[in-house]
């Protein structure tokens, strides 16, 4: 198996860092037997393509109260998968966790519904879009919706390790990268003529007599 110098790099520097992490993850399916796995395999399913927080996104940009974190949360979807899956995947091409079939992360791979993936490990794309979407919602949404919105993208991140789609490393970066991407899109959303947040959907021209 063939592999990039900057993705053996990653794996060999955080190899004890992504082990551990995975194995304290895999204690959930220890305790509870596959108890989680349809939970953490329906949160996987959210962020799928990015089809759902896309369509979440769009929804809140086109109504008045929400639109300005609504679009912030669509540019944020746009800006991560830029850099996650035009770029960074790419370039590094990672191998999946579950690829090396002699590994522990192939055995925890199959006991937790052995779910394939199809582009390449780092950064986790999924987590990205997680991140770079609610990161808006975060900063910009009231404070009942903080909480809700940190702690689904957390559970994205979780979802990927219990999976063994992904390293944890995969998963720290992207974390990071939906953090800037989120940030930036904040950034550029402030920066949109006053006019897009206060025209209303709903609103008729009044016509002539």
């Amino acid at each position: 198996m063939e592999i990039t110098a900057s993705a053996l790099w990653i794996n060999q520097t955080f190899e004890s860092f992504d082990l551990a992490i995975t194995a304290a993850v895999h204690k959930l399916y220890d305790l509870a037997g596959g108890f989680f796995t349809p939970f953490f395999e329906g949160v996987s399913f959210l962020g799928m393509g990015g089809i759902c927080l896309i369509l979440l996104s769009m929804i809140l940009m086109f109504l008045r109260p929400t639109r300005r974190f609504g679009t912030a949360m669509l540019l944020g979807l746009a800006i991560g998968a830029i850099f996650t899956n035009l770029f960074l995947k790419v370039f590094i091409a990672r191998p999946r966790p579950y690829a090396d079939e002699q590994s522990l992360f192939h055995q925890f791979w199959l006991l937790v519904g052995q779910n394939v993936e199809s582009d390449k490990s780092f950064p986790s794309g999924h987590t990205t879009a997680a991140f770079a979407c609610m990161t808006p919602a975060f900063i910009l949404g009231k404070p009942r919706i903080k909480i809700p919105a940190l702690l689904f993208a957390l559970l994205m991140g979780l979802a990927r390790i219990y999976l063994c789609v992904h390293f944890p490393s995969d998963v720290l970066a992207g974390m990071v990268v939906g953090i800037i991407a989120g940030c930036l899109a904040v950034l550029i959303a402030a920066k949109l003529p006053r006019k897009w947040y206060t025209w209303d959907l709903q609103k008729k021209p009044v016509g002539k007599h």
